[in-house]
């Protein structure tokens, strides 16, 4: 049989032929003909559900690409401009938004430095200052013998390191045993060394950062300190963590109550899996009961204050709506309703508690970018419209506009083009161009259906284009899930939850996580106590009243400027200095080079530098 060629037709133009064939075609005839109609139109519909479908089930198993309008245009082979993509007014002109679309004077910029990290970047790192060796400010100069030198900036040189996540120091106490009695007399600990604990308050804050901040799981890391001989078990990985949850706990209940009262929050859930709520749920299913709830996920709420950012992830059976009627009992009653973004999903936006809706424009470009396969001209007339929006969006940012000042600028701007593109996907449907239950249909009825939550951006100030940094906050959970499968208990989810949460707010608020971490567990008990005060933005003023001299606050005394994500413009006070000397050598690389003694007086003494004994690791190199 010869292959027909495929015919496009709408169901408008099905309509009118079977009007032509009514009068000329007998009862029987006319309804055997419409049902094949019929019959075209719903295998069409199916085929073209069947392939949106099997797209996402490749993305949910692959991952999908950049949805970004070059990638997306480019890879359906879309045309430059629609041809019949205008839309007719009342008097039967034709218009096209994008014909005349506002133009945004955004000068290209041009790509800046060399790619490489500066040594500004280097934060926390030693600092070592090596003077010229016999020649000071204000000496002659040795090569013209007339002029007189001066102080310039330095030369800067930056070193890097390799060193186990973990170590480990090994103290060999003598021991000296009278021959007659047999009293034993043991070498005390140095001063400060007795008292601490085998595993230092640091080991808690690195594990939960490799754990909780990059996706690692601990038999990774316990494979890992294997080899580089520390070793840890992974069950001690856990009670170590585990034991050091009620400092950040006290932080995460603290930054609940702080989220509650930000004008802005998105949310969105993502499943997980936890074992034990799911064994309960079998057995309730084996005896025949229904269970309350099935679903487990993790919900992802980022708040967004006037001068910083925080993140909560909550794990169980509660969704997005759940979690975020939680943080919202903690608000206070004189402020104004919040404005929530989130997707359409019913569910995120129930409860007691009033709020402004907003919806995820990216989630309703994303329908039209999974069917431009099918129907390229109207799926690209929509993402170029959308994309002249961001374009919008993106200007205000880099101009630093106002809340206001944003406001007035949409309106003036994306009213025009988000009000012609409503007007068309109105035409598509009301004239029967797009059958409505083909997956174009659900994209544009999608969007006509959530168009107040979508364009809130055009009445409320502040309200955002999509939920976009919450996406990227739950990838953070969708990593560790990749990484470790689940959690075993509900008291597991809880400490994955705080340690994420904590992780996630540092890096919104430029600041290291690992630091953080650590100066919770070493002033624990003030932590408790007032964990208002030890807030990611506000906890180095706690150190500065202290005075503390431990070894984490003289890492962490640097105040990061929002330009510089995180990078201080000069060293700080808080920062090791050496004026002559070298590096700390890790003592993985080279076991023998670490060794150190301390004599018998051991209170006031000092350490030898590990480096004392380079000669010897000269000699016998690490191997590469």
């Amino acid at each position: 049989m010869k292959k027909p060629i495929v015919v496009t037709a709408t169901q408008a133009e099905l309509d009118a032929l079977l009007a032509v064939a009514k009068p000329t075609f007998t009862n029987a005839q006319y309804e055997l003909l419409k049902g094949v109609f019929a019959t075209f139109v719903y295998v069409m519909l199916a085929l073209q559900n069947a392939r949106t479908s099997f797209k996402r089930f490749r993305q949910m198993l692959f991952g999908s690409k950049t949805e970004s309008k070059g990638n997306v245009l480019g890879k359906a082979g879309v045309p430059a401009k629609p041809d019949d993509l205008s839309s007719e007014d009342p008097q039967g002109d034709k218009t096209d938004p994008l014909a005349n679309k506002p133009a945004v004077d955004v000068a290209p910029v041009p790509r800046s430095g060399h790619g490489r990290n500066p040594a500004k970047a280097y934060v926390n790192s030693p600092v070592i200052e090596v003077d010229v060796p016999n020649l000071k400010s204000g000496d002659p100069c040795p090569k013209c013998a007339v002029g007189k030198v001066y102080v310039s900036p330095p030369r800067v040189i930056v070193k890097v390191v390799g060193q186990s996540p973990l170590g480990a120091t090994i103290w060999h106490l003598k021991q000296l045993r009278c021959r007659l009695c047999e009293a034993v007399f043991t070498a005390p600990m140095p001063a400060g060394q007795s008292a601490k604990p085998k595993y230092d308050p640091s080991c808690a804050a690195m594990l939960a950062v490799l754990r909780y901040g990059s996706g690692m799981p601990f038999y990774r890391i316990e494979r890992l300190q294997a080899s580089l001989n520390v070793p840890l078990p992974d069950a001690t990985q856990w009670d170590i963590v585990s034991k050091a949850l009620p400092a950040p706990k006290a932080v995460y209940t603290e930054l609940i109550k702080q989220a509650a009262q930000a004008p802005l929050l998105h949310a969105d859930d993502t499943p997980t899996k936890i074992l034990s709520l799911m064994a309960e749920r079998k057995v309730l299913e084996a005896l025949g009961q229904t269970p309350t709830r099935k679903a487990i996920n993790t919900t992802g709420i980022i708040a967004v204050l006037a001068e910083h950012k925080v993140a909560l992830f909550l794990t169980g059976h509660n969704n997005a709506g759940d979690n975020m009627n939680i943080v919202l009992a903690r608000r206070a009653k004189e402020l104004e309703s919040p404005i929530q973004m989130s997707d359409a999903l019913p569910s995120n936006f129930k409860g007691e508690f009033a709020r402004i809706i907003a919806n995820c424009m990216a989630h309703g470009r994303r329908k039209f970018v999974e069917v431009i396969d099918q129907f390229p001209q109207e799926c690209r007339y929509v993402i170029e419209v959308l994309s002249q929006v961001y374009a919008h969006d993106a200007h205000a940012r880099d101009e630093n506009m106002t809340p206001e000042q944003r406001l007035l600028y949409h309106q003036a701007h994306s009213g025009t083009l988000m009000q012609a593109l409503l007007q068309w996907m109105h035409a598509q449907l009301e004239q029967k161009k797009v059958e409505p239950n083909s997956a174009l249909g659900q994209a544009l009825r999608y969007m006509i259906k959530h168009w107040n939550g979508l364009t809130l951006f055009l009445r409320k100030a502040g309200a955002p284009l999509d939920n976009n940094i919450c996406e990227r906050a739950l990838k953070r959970a969708i990593l560790h899930r990749k990484a470790s499968m689940f959690y075993g208990t509900p008291k597991g989810a809880e400490v994955g939850d705080v340690h994420m949460s904590l992780i996630h707010t540092c890096e919104l608020c430029h600041v290291n996580p690992f630091v953080y971490l650590h100066i919770l567990q070493v002033h624990e008990k003030d932590v408790i106590a007032n964990p208002a005060l030890w807030l990611p933005w506000n906890y180095h003023d706690q150190l500065d009243k202290l005075g503390t001299d431990t070894t984490a606050a003289d890492l962490v005394k640097f105040r990061p400027e929002p330009h510089d994500m995180g990078v201080p413009k000069a060293r700080q006070s808080g920062e090791v200095l050496v004026h002559v000397g070298s590096p700390p050598m890790s003592s993985t690389c080279n076991p023998q080079a670490s060794k150190v003694q301390v004599g018998e007086a051991a209170s006031g003494q000092k350490e030898k530098h590990p480096l004392d004994n380079r000669f010897w690791h000269n000699q016998n190199p690490c191997p590469s």
